[in-house]
């Protein structure tokens, strides 16, 4: 999937996007905590990416439930489906599919999940449309997605940074990241989804390095904002870098540089 709504090109950077998967586990762990999961349940995690948290579910619970994870970036699904080759698990599968257009029958799984998923599909309301469509009647449902900008430090100080030294049209993702944080928002189209007795809280999660370089030096290399650092000079990038630290400056201690975001938990029945 090449990059769109100022996204960056999922497709392109999947074998990259491990390197932020240990800062959002937490997320993950608690949507799982969100869920009643029993023996010979059918789960399906959307947008997953490469694998998570469909995979430490799966790995879990065993041969007690199947899992099944889908995404419309063929290259996360080829990432998430070669750990699954060298994990030697039997009961998880990855497929390629927009969340938009499930190709899963009517009433299919015990429980529906997404991380960090629903804000980035192409029409939200119809993906949740879709997770909706395919759980059973009194299935489970979890989803994590972004609170807001300034809850989301890192997202919004990149956006801070390059917004006066790049177009527009390529400037950070941040309001599509942020675009469900709002309950009311959120809530709203779970209901119209078909979802129902939905749970709506705030959490926090730090995502942690050992300094601020630490961090800088995995932006660039995980490639998160290639598209927004190519249409900078070479000597702008330095420039960017010591703006983004002068944002991040209260992060920063002798011992390391952490970074708390809020996101938002929803979870409940169909």
């Amino acid at each position: 999937m090449a990059a769109t709504d100022n996204q960056p090109d999922w497709d392109a950077i999947a074998e990259k996007f491990d390197m932020w998967l240990p800062h959002i586990a937490p997320a993950g762990e608690a949507m799982l905590q969100a869920i009643d999961i029993k023996s010979g349940d059918r789960v399906l995690d959307v947008a997953s990416g490469t694998g998570e948290p469909a995979l430490t579910l799966a790995a879990r619970m065993g041969d007690a439930i199947t899992v099944v994870g889908t995404d419309a970036a063929a290259g996360m699904v080829r990432a998430a489906q070669g750990k699954v080759a060298k994990s030697g698990m039997r009961n998880i599968q990855f497929k390629c599919m927009p969340a938009e257009a499930l190709a899963f029958p009517d009433n299919h799984f015990d429980i529906v999940i997404s991380r960090f998923g629903a804000m980035l599909f192409q029409d939200s309301a119809q993906g949740l449309k879709e997770m909706a469509r395919v759980l059973k009647p009194g299935g489970q449902f979890a989803l994590t997605v972004w609170y807001t900008a300034q809850t989301m430090p890192i997202m919004h100080w990149t956006y801070e940074a390059f917004k006066d030294k790049i177009p527009s049209a390529i400037h950070p993702p941040v309001a599509k990241m942020v675009s469900l944080g709002d309950d009311a928002v959120l809530g709203g189209m779970l209901r119209a989804a078909g979802f129902s007795e939905i749970n709506i809280s705030t959490r926090e999660l730090k995502y942690s390095f050992a300094s601020f370089d630490e961090f800088w030096d995995m932006l660039e290399a995980s490639d998160i904002l290639k598209v927004q650092l190519a249409a900078l000079e070479a000597t702008q990038h330095g420039v960017l870098r010591d703006e983004i630290r002068h944002f991040a400056r209260d992060c920063v201690s002798h011992e390391n540089f952490t970074v708390p975001h809020s996101y938002v938990l929803a979870s409940g029945r169909k």
